[in-house]
């Protein structure tokens, strides 16, 4: 297991490149977990230090309430319009820098403002660097009403796609379902790995009760991979028309 101290300097590493990236009066999405944690914090300090203003969007209720305790502008995205720049965490990276995000809960808001954006940059440390997608939970966000229906027709979707048997897991928090900022459920799909993930993503997005997965493809252009000595790594997509 890796030894948090560790893990916490290399999302900091990531987080302190990151904020380089960021221009006075950008319109910049604002990603949730801990890593885009540490990254609020530290373009806070540096917004502080250097004086000037940002319009933010946040993808969380928890991300809009750090922003602003900090001192940043946030407001919500139809107020902004389009983003230049999203910074955000991931919980799996690919070579193709397709990504598995929504360990937080977080990922329909996540993809809305990632897709509103004219880039979207990935921070994380290096565990997160996979060769496949699929270790991590895939996150499924589904409506409350005849969730359990939605749940077999996930079922039958994995099974086309010999992806089954795989647990289909309840997301909690405590005893209770865990409910997102927008009052949803989510299942996570133990999968274990995810040959291809453009299929999955179609066979998910045509089931009726799905709002959102957590398989973020052809979106993400940067990656910054913090190191515990406080080096990073960047990994580049180029993009595709």
């Amino acid at each position: 297991m890796t030894d948090p101290s560790i893990a916490d300097l290399s999302k900091d590493a990531a987080a302190r490149a990151a904020v380089a990236l960021v221009e006075p009066g950008m319109r910049l999405g604002l990603g949730t977990g801990s890593p885009a944690a540490v990254f609020v914090r530290r373009l806070a300090e540096r917004v502080k230090a250097e004086g000037f203003s940002l319009r933010c969007a946040a993808t969380s209720k928890a991300t809009a309430e750090q922003a602003t305790s900090l001192g940043l502008q946030v407001e919500e995205l139809d107020e902004i319009g389009w983003l230049d720049l999203t910074i955000d965490g991931a919980d799996e990276v690919d070579p193709d820098l397709n990504l598995i995000k929504g360990g937080g809960a977080a990922h329909l808001r996540e993809k809305i403002v990632a897709t509103a954006s004219n880039r979207m940059v990935v921070i994380a440390d290096q565990n997160k660097v996979v060769e496949q997608l699929g270790q991590f939970h895939l996150p499924v966000e589904v409506i409350p009403f005849g969730w359990q229906a939605t749940r077999t027709l996930i079922q039958r979707a994995l099974e086309r796609l010999s992806l089954w048997p795989r647990p289909i897991l309840l997301r909690k928090r405590g005893e209770e379902p865990l409910r997102t900022d927008e009052g949803n459920l989510i299942l996570d799909l133990a999968l274990e790995a995810i040959p291809d993930p453009e299929a999955l993503a179609a066979e998910l997005s045509a089931i009726a009760g799905v709002v959102e997965h957590g398989l973020f493809l052809n979106i993400c252009q940067l990656a910054i991979i913090g190191r515990p000595d406080g080096s990073v790594v960047t990994l580049r997509r180029e993009d595709k028309e």
